[in-house]
């Protein structure tokens, strides 16, 4: 692995220790990646619901390939220097396998990746949902640590118990028992802050969370998260934006109406490299 990449698993252990609390944008590819680094964040991250949106066109029901996110993840993180952080949804394997998936998340160079206890198919849907049971979770999280070959590279620990019972307190003894499997870090979903102080009371690990709807970075930082996923940032703003780009320029039959389009070509081109290329290109003729 080269060095480059252990170095933003001990940048992002370092961040994490510091006790800011990060935010952490959702990127759907390499170019939202970039633009998510450029603005001053200083870690990308790429989950299964802005990968089935953009890789595929699909809703994120629990069906994407392991080979899918690992891909998905090495394509950011080679385009950006900062660490970024991974869905690894449930694992993909068993214990007895798990370390398949943690060797090709690292393999890809991403920092840390997040296994949930959440089964079977139909996120995101009003079908059945079930949990894995505490146990088999708490011996997957633990064959995931043992598995890493850097010991730096991050293994979370997500739950999904209060999203889909609402019972906290199933969710502090699921989060418990990984945290006591060796998970570095814990991931509470869909937690008010109230709920999340009360995981970090008794919950002896950092916690991740995703945006709450309606409350601001100060809010959850109070509330004692250490890492904040806004998910889905890239892939709403982008469905927002290029439809509405769209819907113009069908209206107007005119792409120069849209704002953007003609006149940000040179300051893209910038942004992607182009000149740098063409100055190297120069240097190897010279």
């Amino acid at each position: 692995m080269p060095d480059a990449f252990s170095a933003r698993r001990q940048r992002l252990r370092q961040l994490i220790a510091g006790g800011k609390t990060l935010s952490v944008p959702g990127a759907t590819d390499a170019l939202s990646a970039k633009l998510i680094e450029a603005a001053g964040f200083e870690c990308v991250y790429i989950g299964s619901y802005a990968t089935a949106a953009s890789r595929y066109g699909l809703p994120d029901t629990g069906l994407l390939r392991l080979e899918d996110l690992v891909e998905q993840a090495r394509s950011i993180a080679h385009a950006v220097s900062v660490p970024v952080i991974a869905d690894a949804e449930g694992g993909f394997h068993d214990a007895g396998d798990i370390h398949r998936t943690v060797h090709s998340f690292e393999q890809s160079g991403v920092a840390a990746i997040h296994i949930e206890d959440h089964s079977g198919i139909g996120k995101h849907t009003d079908l059945p949902q079930t949990l894995r049971p505490m146990a088999e979770m708490a011996g997957r999280i633990r064959a995931a640590v043992n598995a890493r070959t850097d010991p730096d590279f991050l293994i979370v620990a997500r739950s999904d118990a209060n999203w889909l019972t609402g019972d906290l307190e199933d969710t502090i003894r699921r989060l418990s028992a990984y945290a006591d499997a060796g998970a570095d870090m814990v991931f509470p979903t869909m937690v008010d802050p109230v709920q999340l102080a009360e995981v970090r009371r008794r919950v002896e690990r950092p916690a991740m969370i995703v945006d709450m709807a309606g409350k601001t970075l100060a809010d959850t930082t109070q509330a004692g998260a250490s890492v904040v996923l806004y998910y889905g940032f890239s892939a709403l703003i982008q469905y927002d934006a290029l439809g509405k780009a769209l819907a113009k320029f069908k209206a107007t039959g005119d792409a120069g109406a849209v704002a953007g389009y003609r006149e940000r070509v040179a300051a893209f081109e910038d942004f992607m490299g182009y000149r740098e290329f063409a100055e190297r290109t120069r240097r190897r003729k010279d």
